[in-house]
């Protein structure tokens, strides 16, 4: 007896909301908004099978239930069950900006969950998800795909087997053979996050980005297509067809052209110079092809069976024609420099050490100008070279193929020289040095203005004969094997032989002599100190 009242005031109802719709007015039917109701069609019917009770609605369909509405070429209300079955031309909207399309609809009233199949569609106004099979929960707003499916945001298109749409919070999970295109970007994963109104891609797996000849490899990070931002985690990289960087954090701003990296950080560049730097922390500037390295920055210029290092508290490079001051010898040939591999330089502030096997010093600051491949060191330089000791207030250090060929010591140049197993040092100085070198040993050291020169002499048995001290305008030098062969004196040449040990102690030292051996960098792991010189 109960059924049949329900049954009979289901009909009623209908026939209520059908003769309300045929005269276009609003059909009233009262419920607590669990139930479906009949809104209109072009035709209906009702048809009782198997103990439960059907409507039959067919053309241009529309039922609601609550604030959802349903529309339908045909729908099929198992008033028993409360739900349903649409048949082409399927639209599901819960009175918000997400609408739902497809050919074929199932929904479960009492779970208000919906099967969509063929030619699915969801859009919340910002991207469109279109897949063959969706299952849509429409009380929580989360839709699910497994058999491939594609969102298109603008110029944005994502596509992959699998997929869960967060409609509340605009997320999309998208999961197995993961690709995101747009203009700038081509991603690959097999899980990403997407938000469709941010555009923000969280990458949650081992990722792949490419854009043009860049490749960027990350396992945790996320990056905005829309603003082209992005932070990235866990050892990313970025290969480039001119540098690879890598790091344990990056941020990158491509629409800008600027990126920070941190971290145990690599730039390796691919270019003629070949050059590796690490520092804690490097910023970039593409557009302007800029580097600045901070917190224990070495710099790495790779060199046959010999590495250059150079590190110092902040390592920086620019393009040298857009150096503002002038550099000597540099800003000369700027003209020549435009759309060339050698227009870059390198500065170095505070600190510097250099190593390599043939080669070690410490300055305060240091200039390197690939265009005429030479390094500039400045405030109090000091190099040493195997056991030779030359300082000065300024040195140039010119580089053919990336070894030192030769040195130019301006203003208050010194050499000193250690004696094997004494406490003396051969010893030269003047207004300014040259020092010429051959698969880098020393050829020949020659000085100009005020020459002055302490030399022990020996006998045959390495015996000390006595001390000379000479001055000339000029005196050259000649090495082999690091070993003095030959001196010569020119111009206005003044000097003495003396007994060793007739010697004083103070004449045996050139005025301003420092020997700064304590602060030699004895190897390459020496110059990754934080310490001073």
């Amino acid at each position: 007896m109960i059924k049949l009242i329900r049954y009979i005031a289901l009909c009623c109802s209908i026939l209520v909301s059908f003769h309300a719709t045929s005269q276009d007015t609003t059909a009233v039917v009262k419920n607590t908004g669990k139930l479906i109701e009949f809104l209109s069609a072009e035709s209906y019917n009702i048809k009782k099978q198997d103990s439960m009770d059907f409507l039959i609605l067919v053309g241009h369909v529309k039922v609601k239930q609550g604030s959802t509405l349903l529309f339908g070429d045909s729908i099929i209300v198992n008033a028993t069950k409360n739900s349903l079955e649409g048949f082409g031309n399927v639209h599901i909207n819960d009175a918000d900006s997400i609408h739902t399309y497809a050919d074929y609809l199932k929904y479960d009233g009492n779970t208000k969950k919906a099967q969509l199949r063929k030619r699915v569609k969801l859009t919340d106004g910002r991207g469109t998800l279109t897949t063959d099979s969706l299952d849509y929960d429409v009380a929580v707003k989360i839709g699910v795909y497994k058999k491939g499916g594609k969102l298109v945001r603008n110029k944005t298109v994502l596509k992959s087997t699998e997929g869960v749409y967060y409609g509340i919070t605009r997320d999309v999970i998208f999961r197995n053979k993961v690709s995101l295109v747009d203009p700038e970007n081509s991603i690959y994963t097999d899980t990403l996050e997407y938000n469709t109104y941010s555009q923000l891609a969280n990458f949650i797996s081992p990722s792949k980005i490419i854009s043009g000849s860049r490749i960027i490899k990350t396992k945790n990070g996320n990056y905005n297509i829309g603003t082209r931002k992005g932070y990235l985690y866990e050892r990313s990289s970025i290969d480039d067809s001119s540098y690879f960087f890598i790091a344990n954090e990056m941020a990158i701003d491509d629409s800008l052209g600027l990126g920070e990296f941190r971290g145990n950080a690599l730039y390796r560049s691919k270019d003629s110079l070949s050059f590796d730097l690490i520092a804690n922390n490097i910023k970039t500037n593409r557009k302007k092809d800029i580097l600045l390295a901070t917190e224990l920055p070495t710099l790495m210029i790779k060199q046959p069976k010999d590495t250059l290092y150079i590190s110092a508290d902040t390592l920086y490079s620019g393009r040298l024609t857009d150096l503002k001051r002038k550099v000597p010898k540099v800003r000369a040939i700027e003209g020549t420099l435009k759309d060339s591999s050698l227009n870059k330089y390198f500065e170095a502030f505070h600190h510097v050490k250099i190593y390599s096997d043939s080669m070690q010093g410490v300055a305060d600051s240091l200039f390197y100008g690939l265009a005429d491949s030479t390094i500039r060191l400045h405030h109090q330089p000091i190099l040493w070279v195997n056991q030779n000791q030359i300082a000065g207030d300024t040195i140039y250090m010119h580089l053919n193929n990336k070894k030192a060929e030769q040195l130019r010591v301006l203003n208050n140049a010194l050499a000193i020289s250690p004696i094997d197993s004494t406490d003396y040092f051969n010893q030269l100085k003047g207004n300014s040095m040259v020092v010429d070198f051959i698969d880098g040993k020393i050829h020949q050291m020659q000085t100009k203005g005020n020459a002055e020169n302490i030399y022990f002499a020996t006998d045959n048995e390495q015996k000390f004969i006595g001390v000379n001290h000479s001055n000339a305008q000029i005196i050259t030098i000649d090495f082999n094997n690091d070993e003095p062969v030959k001196i010569v004196f020119i111009n206005q040449l003044t000097g003495k032989m003396t007994p060793l040990f007739e010697t004083p102690k103070e004449e045996l030292k050139l005025t301003n002599f420092k020997w700064w051996i304590d602060r030699k960098p004895k190897t390459k792991f020496d110059i990754l100190s934080p310490k001073g010189n």
